[in-house]
């Protein structure tokens, strides 16, 4: 596999602005990045980042946001409950139909944020994220369009494609985890190749090592609760495709092994508004040189219109 570089965005100039908002019982922290010389009364078009599995805030997401905000978009970004600077109980557990409801959440305080135009929010999400915003979008016609890259959108046919063994030892994790009282058992969220952790492929560990010397100021806790696998075979966001009423751009990675693009069950859904970019790459390569200029002018392209 070839070195990965983590794109530069740093020449980018934007103000930081932090907030929180109540979503299932938890206060969650949430970031609005506006171009510096925004001015106080100014109302920009904005971009709802979603990350993926194991994400939180910055996590192999900032040159993205800063590429839009460069664009002129305001972007926010946002940690689930019981992730990264949100708080919540137990810690690193993923429930697919509970972060849609907090994503829905994230884009009602989203829309009351000075400097949003309300009228002009478009969803972005990447990975197990690209799943949520289906599920966002089809609630949501009211919306400029949405943007998934690398989506997770059949978690059946994710967790056909883990080594069996593995499979099998996640799952009876996940069931012990389930039932047994007490702290959560956590396997680890990604892993070299071949070694125990829900994503091992695709240089799963590396882009976690070069996001992680990017961000330099964070840390990773690099653990998921193990309940949280059994959530996925259960999880298929491409059944609601055909109920999204708004512009769509989809980028599936041919090569994508952590979660598989069902470009045939998107070809059967048949949604016109539904705009299908095919790249050959891997589940981690939009993130890096010298594959992200190529994932990114499509996108911009989109939001331009």
């Amino acid at each position: 596999m070839k070195s990965r570089r983590y794109p530069d965005t740093s020449h980018v100039r934007l103000r930081a602005i932090k907030s929180t908002f109540m979503a299932e019982g938890a206060l969650c922290g949430a970031t609005l990045y506006v171009p510096a010389d925004t001015a106080p009364d100014q109302e920009l078009p904005t971009i709802l980042m979603l990350g993926g599995w194991g994400s939180i805030q910055r996590a192999l997401t900032s040159s993205f946001a800063h590429s839009f905000v460069e664009a002129g978009f305001a972007v926010m970004e946002f940690d689930y409950p019981g992730w990264g600077d949100s708080g919540g109980f137990p810690r690193q557990g993923i429930d697919p139909w509970r972060r849609t409801r907090v994503a829905d959440t994230a884009l009602a305080h989203l829309k009351s944020q000075p400097m949003v135009a309300a009228h002009q929010i478009t969803l972005w999400g990447t990975s197990f994220g690209g799943g949520h915003v289906v599920d966002l979008a089809s609630q949501h016609p009211e919306l400029k369009g949405a943007i998934i890259q690398v989506p997770m959108l059949d978690g059946l046919t994710a967790t056909l494609a883990t080594p069996p063994l593995r499979l099998l030892k996640l799952v009876a994790l996940g069931v012990w985890d389930l039932v047994k009282p007490g702290a959560p058992i956590y396997v680890p969220t990604l892993g070299r190749e071949g070694e125990f952790a829900t994503m091992d492929r695709d240089g799963a560990w590396e882009a976690m090592e070069v996001a992680l010397a990017a961000w330099k100021d964070r840390s990773y806790d690099n653990r998921v609760a193990a309940r949280s696998v059994l959530t996925m075979p259960f999880y298929r966001p491409w059944l609601r495709l055909k109920d999204v009423k708004i512009p769509m751009l989809m980028i599936g990675a041919t090569g994508d092994t952590v979660a598989p693009f069902v470009a045939d069950k998107v070809k059967r859904v048949g949604n016109p508004n539904v705009q299908v970019m095919l790249i050959d790459a891997n589940h981690f390569d939009p993130y890096f040189d010298s594959l992200f200029p190529e994932v990114l002018a499509p996108q911009l392209k989109f939001l331009a219109r």
